[in-house]
This record gives structure tokens, C-alpha cells and sequence, in this order.
């Protein structure tokens, strides 16, 4: 196999005790396993995983606190060839981000062949020079030794061709979260030396209210996937601790709005008597009184807003 490096367990560390924090970013295509991999390494659910492409729309950071380092996840959303407005403003963040962070981790899974949505990938990724490149093979536990090294030769090839060197080649399987700390050993030494970032707690520094957006928008989507992919915006308009409550009975008051853009999809997200968004309300006020602790009274309006993924103002508005 020649000198390509393929580490399968981790190499000492160092005695001496530098501390480095900074910043990294998993790219893939959509069901690469990015997100599940932020969440194996945080520990903790943050980034919202689902089988379908760019419904991390926003920058969900991740923290992996360990005592020699602070690992800060920024997931990017997935870079496509831009149809709309808003694919063409994904795209500009994405590359922003990517020549921003100290390194990016390109995932592929490993039971799928290298194709031309990764070739686009490697492309973009072959222009950002400065920063370290680790190509990350998701999914090992769906494949055999001998398809496994096929495809750690073809990745080591795609870099050779686009004129890169690959900072390090990781199998892993985030499910079973073998070698999920052999990754974050093989990531730290490319970040720069440094105290901390972040304090201890902070797993995500993704305000709340972008994050229980999230939460109500996956459940929204659920089920409606191929009516409706992108055509979902939710806006948190206010959350509010219910006045006269006792202090060991809480109650926060949230106000979402879900947005779609044509008045016809308006009957799709409600459903029959009001059925699904009913279920919408309870599955995402169940997550949301799990992600803050606390129980939560959640009112959903749904809202048109014509063509919103085109409008610049309307963009604006719904925060992108």
C-alpha cells in the first residue's frame, strides 16, 4: 500500500502537557454520517441527525472538552450545486467556514463508492490550501476488511489526483463508537496550541432558540419528507417563563412559527382535523423539555411565506 498512513489505534501521547483548542468541521455528502459523528464525539445529542440532506442549516458547534485540548465542532451545512438563492448563500457560508476552522474532515462512508458528489467535495477542498485535510471512512461496521481497504486506496488516490496530501486516513464507526477517541487523538495535534474557548459545561453554543427551531422544523419534516424537503422555516418569536408559577413548577411558554411557502402546503403540515401538526407539537415539545430541562407549553402557528427560499428579505428574516 505504500506510504499512505492509516491509523487503527492510537499512538502515545506526549508526556509534555500543551493544551490546544480550536476549531474543526465535518463535510460530506448528505448521509455521510457528519452528524453522527459530532454527536459520538460531544457525547451528546447536538447536531440533528436525520436521513436527509442540509437540515443542519445553521452552525450547531459541538464541544469535545478533553484535559490536553478543546475540540470546537462547527457543522457546515452541506455544499451543493446552488439552484436558489439560498443554495447559493449555503454555499458562500460553507466556504467560508471551511478556510476559517484548523481542519476539516471530509466523511465518506465506507459502503458506498466514491462518486461525483464527492469528487465535488474533494474539488472544493483541494482549493482551500492552508488547512489540514483528514479523510474520515464512516460506517466501517456495514463492510468487510477487503472493501474497506478498496476504499481507503481510493480515497488516498483522490487526494493524489486533485494535488492534496491527506493529513491522516481514519476508518471509524461512529454506532459503535470504535475509534471515535483514536479520531479526536489524530484532529487534536492539528489544532493550535492554546487555553480553552469555551467554559467546561457548554456543549453547543448554538443559542437555544436556534436549536428548538431545529427540534420543531425535524419534526415538521417527518413523514413529509418528499412533499415538502426543504419548503420548512420555523421561527422561535418568543420564549417566556409562565409568570405565577411556583418556583419548583416551572412552565416555559414557547411561540414557533412554521413557515412553508405555498398556501396548498398549508393542509400537508396540519393534516386532517389539525392531526399531525398535534403530533408535531407533542414530539418536539417532548425533545425540547429534554434538551432545557424543563416543561414547556409550545404554541405552533403555521404561516405562508410566498417562495421564502428566494426572497432576500424573507432570507434575512428567517435567519440565514
Amino acid at each position: 500500500m505504500g506510504p499512505m498512513s492509516v491509523r487503527t489505534q492510537s499512538s502515545e501521547q506526549p508526556a509534555e502537557a500543551t493544551h490546544r483548542a480550536g476549531f474543526a468541521c465535518f463535510v460530506g455528502r448528505p448521509n455521510a454520517g457528519k452528524s453522527t459523528l459530532t454527536n459520538a464525539l460531544v457525547g451528546q445529542k447536538v447536531a440533528i441527525t436525520a436521513n436527509q440532506p442540509q437540515t443542519t442549516r445553521h452552525t450547531v458547534r459541538g464541544i469535545v472538552h478533553r484535559p490536553d485540548a478543546q475540540l470546537i465542532l462547527v457543522d457546515t451545512p452541506g455544499l451543493h450545486k446552488p439552484r436558489t438563492l439560498l443554495g447559493q448563500r449555503l454555499n458562500d457560508v460553507v466556504r467560508t467556514t471551511w478556510a476559517e476552522v484548523d481542519v476539516i474532515g471530509f466523511c465518506l462512508p465506507a459502503n458506498e463508492k466514491l462518486g461525483p458528489g464527492d469528487r465535488f467535495i474533494a474539488k472544493e477542498l483541494a482549493s482551500i490550501k492552508k488547512t489540514p485535510k483528514i479523510a474520515i471512512v464512516t460506517k466501517t461496521d456495514l463492510v468487510d476488511s477487503k472493501t474497506l481497504a478498496e476504499q481507503l486506496i481510493a480515497i488516498d488516490q483522490l487526494g493524489k489526483e486533485l494535488g492534496f496530501e491527506w493529513a491522516e486516513i481514519v476508518p471509524v464507526s461512529a454506532v459503535g463508537a470504535k475509534q471515535v477517541d483514536l479520531l479526536a487523538d489524530l484532529l487534536v495535534p492539528l489544532l493550535p496550541e492554546g487555553p480553552a474557548l469555551y467554559p467546561e459545561g457548554d456543549l453547543t453554543d448554538e443559542p437555544e432558540q436556534v436549536m428548538i427551531a431545529e427540534l420543531i422544523r425535524e419534526a415538521a419534516l417527518e413523514g413529509v419528507r418528499d412533499e415538502l424537503p426543504h419548503s420548512i422555516a420555523v421561527v422561535v418569536e418568543e420564549m417566556l417563563p409562565r409568570e405565577d408559577r411556583p418556583a419548583d413548577k416551572p412552565l416555559l411558554d414557547i411561540h414557533a412559527f412554521v413557515y412553508i411557502e405555498r398556501p396548498s402546503q398549508k393542509g400537508i403540515i396540519i393534516g386532517p382535523k389539525g392531526k399531525r401538526l398535534k403530533e408535531v407539537g407533542i414530539k418536539s415539545r417532548r425533545q425540547i423539555e429534554a434538551l432545557l430541562g424543563t416543561p414547556v407549553f409550545l404554541d405552533l402557528h403555521v404561516k405562508v411565506a410566498k417562495d421564502w427560499q428566494r426572497d432576500p428579505r424573507q432570507l434575512r428574516k428567517l435567519g440565514f
